[in-house]
């Protein structure tokens, strides 16, 4: 039976999953290099769910982040699902990122990938403050402690 171009092996599916830790990692140690292990060239990062802006290829995307060099330094990244449909892969995941003194700051990464020469890429990342769909709710975390 012939696979459709959108059917995850197991092996795609664990390297989908390390996605998100590589982008933690990346952003947490400050090291831009490493998010060419996570993006297209021509990747598409959306902030407007955040009250940011779009950062349109790999180059803004780190010229975005070295500019951006006070966010928090630990990222945890959680929920982290793939699906595939006839429109594409799409990975969503929560993110928790501890940003000092008690606080933090929570949302929702929004993937589209691609199978690249090397591997599985974003090329399109919408990132919001609001989860979608039946659960498209702000996150109010005032008064939890980590």
């Amino acid at each position: 039976m012939a696979m459709s171009p959108y059917t995850l092996t197991a092996a795609d599916r664990v390297e989908i999953h390390e996605l998100p830790g590589r982008y933690g990692d990346a952003i947490d140690d400050r090291d831009w290099a490493r998010l060419d292990t996570v993006f297209t060239q021509d990747a598409v990062f959306d902030l407007t769910g955040v009250g940011s802006r779009v950062c349109n290829g790999l180059d803004d995307i780190k010229a975005f982040m070295e500019s951006e060099a006070a966010h928090p330094r630990t990222h945890m990244m959680t929920n982290i699902y793939a699906e595939s449909d006839e429109h594409g892969i799409e990975l969503r995941f929560r993110i928790v990122a501890l940003i000092g003194k008690g606080l933090t700051s929570t949302g929702s990464y929004y993937d589209k990938l691609v199978k690249t020469d090397n591997g599985w890429r974003t090329y399109h990342r919408y990132v919001s403050s609001r989860r979608r769909d039946k659960r498209d709710a702000e996150v109010d975390l005032k008064g939890i402690s980590l």
